[in-house]
């Protein structure tokens, strides 16, 4: 989090639910089959258990799941399940109150560590965890991390640090997957590779006799391009086909021209159809201007 925070976007630049559902169904006829709400965090939204509710009606979604900080989740955690959350992914890049507070702005690292515990109680078989790994930020902490997969069914997913407008990025704090793993290897020496899903982002391995797991996501070091089949919609309605291209398409503005959906579909065609065989790589992408990552959401 910025320590100026950020400026908030008017609230008719946002999609409302209903024009979040009326996309949602129109991807589902196109073949997507998993939604994910993230941000920002998606829990501040009012009501965003009704969203789910209807995300989960619509025919060909198998999955939906959510990301969030855990701050506010466990209040709505008997309501999102209710709903129809079948997936959770929680963000915690330190087990270290005082750089919890540091990273995040706010005390709080307790109540996240809590909402994993009762997600888990709640009956979910896995909740992810997400760790953004910095160099000489929270580095060290990388097998305390892997120790939280002993007894407990997570899956902590080290994710390289990526450069995105306003978190200044640079390769001083860059720890590669290899390093991570190498690093992992002095505390864990039995560490192993495990077969990775189509189209994962996440390369998994685990400590032999543990009940979780760890995962790395090298979107800078080895991207996974070829295999990405991930689409995203903003908050405020654009579908941005890579994470890290400055390209973006209004569909809100579409939408609400009254655009028919055949139409929308073919706009949508053309913008996956334009999208790049890779990414231009950590170095370019920290001179090319994208939103801040927690501007994006989706």
């Amino acid at each position: 989090m910025p320590a100026d925070g950020i400026q908030l976007r008017p609230k008719q630049e946002m999609l409302t639910f209903e024009e979040i559902v009326q996309l949602a169904e129109l991807f589902a006829e196109l073949g997507v089959t998993k939604i994910r709400l993230t941000g920002g965090e998606p829990l501040i939204r009012n009501d965003i258990e009704h969203l789910v509710g209807r995300l989960s009606r619509i025919d060909g979604i198998s999955t939906l799941a959510i990301t969030t900080n855990g701050l506010l989740r466990p209040r709505k955690l008997d309501d999102l399940k209710a709903a129809g959350v079948t997936l959770f992914n929680i963000s915690l890049d330190t087990l270290n109150a005082e750089r919890f507070r540091a990273i995040t702005r706010r005390d709080g690292l307790n109540t996240v560590l809590d909402a994993i515990r009762e997600t888990l109680d709640a009956g979910y078989a896995v909740v992810k965890v997400n760790c953004v790994v910095q160099k000489g930020i929270n580095d060290d902490e990388l097998p305390g991390f892997v120790e939280m997969t002993r007894d407990m069914p997570v899956d902590v997913r080290f994710i390289e640090y990526m450069p995105f407008g306003g978190n200044d990025w640079t390769e001083r704090y860059f720890v590669s997957y290899k390093e991570m793993v190498a690093s992992i290897r002095k505390a864990y020496p039995r560490l192993e590779r495990r077969k990775d899903a189509a189209n994962h982002t996440s390369k998994s391995w685990a400590v032999p006799g543990y009940v979780g797991s760890v995962g790395f996501i090298s979107s800078m070091s080895e991207h996974f391009c070829a295999d990405c089949n991930r689409l995203r919609l903003t908050a405020d309605g654009n579908l941005k086909v890579c994470l890290f291209g400055r390209s973006e398409v209004s569909l809100r503005d579409a939408l609400r021209s009254g655009m028919p959906a055949r139409e929308l579909r073919s706009l949508i065609d053309a913008a996956v159809n334009r999208k790049q065989a890779a990414h231009a790589g950590m170095y370019e992408g920290s001179r090319t201007p994208n939103r801040p990552m927690i501007l994006i959401g989706g």
